[in-house]
């Protein structure tokens, strides 16, 4: 598959899910993988991942070039959350496309925030990272995390060609470290990489979803 496949299309609700019952594990409580902070929530959802996911991120870390480190900025994502921010980014494009419809304004949304009930981050399977130096500095990719392709003037999609050269380098090494640990990145968001969901199933023409929607146990906060 070499063109973009967006979340919203139907392909991705379609595939099936037979979740593996694997647990939400906190990335804060491994040392060798730096988590940011700027998505600090009360119950540290942010920093939670299934278990395998967590795995195959500290294999991809290995695979980078010395001195550059993964830098994870967000995994498991709640429901409620993802529905708002799919809300909010909706209603933003609603005002700056008042002629488009309800389609329109769903695949347009869906380029930078998943619907919420195909949500990667929602299965505890994605995870939005970028690259840092060892002593935690961060390398320029040539957008911010989280860019919208409004203000990035389409930046943030993986492969854009309006950044530098450096920041090229960084995605491409990035790229091939997620890649081979088996991950499958959204090509309209660089730092957004997933394995397990429904996207990556689609993607690698698995049988099925490895994770459906997670949740934080009591024993996992």
């Amino acid at each position: 598959m070499t063109d973009i496949i967006l979340l919203s299309d139907p392909r991705v609700a379609a595939t099936r899910v037979t979740d593996n019952g694997e647990p939400l594990v906190d990335a804060r409580e491994f040392a060798a993988l730096r988590v940011d902070t700027r998505k600090t929530d009360d119950d540290g959802s942010y920093a939670h991942l299934r278990a395998d996911v967590l795995r195959r991120l500290l294999l991809a870390q290995e695979a980078l070039p010395h001195g550059v480190r993964l830098l994870m900025v967000e995994g498991f994502r709640p429901p409620a959350l993802q529905h708002r921010y799919f809300e909010e980014y909706a209603a933003a494009l609603r005002l700056a496309h008042p002629d488009a419809g309800p389609a329109r304004i769903r695949e347009l949304a869906s380029a930078y925030i998943s619907p919420p009930e195909v949500a990667p981050h929602v299965s505890g399977g994605a995870v939005d990272l970028t690259l840092c130096t060892a002593d935690g500095a961060e390398l320029p990719l040539g957008t911010e995390v989280n860019a919208t392709p409004e203000e990035s003037a389409g930046g943030c999609r993986t492969a854009a060609l309006n950044i530098d050269a450096e920041a090229r380098a960084h995605r491409a090494a990035m790229g091939r470290a997620m890649t081979a640990a088996g991950f499958v990145n959204y090509p309209t968001e660089w730092w957004h990489w997933s394995y397990g969901d429904r996207y990556w199933a689609l993607l690698t023409e698995a049988p099925t979803a490895k994770y459906g929607p997670a949740a934080l146990s009591p024993t996992t906060v």
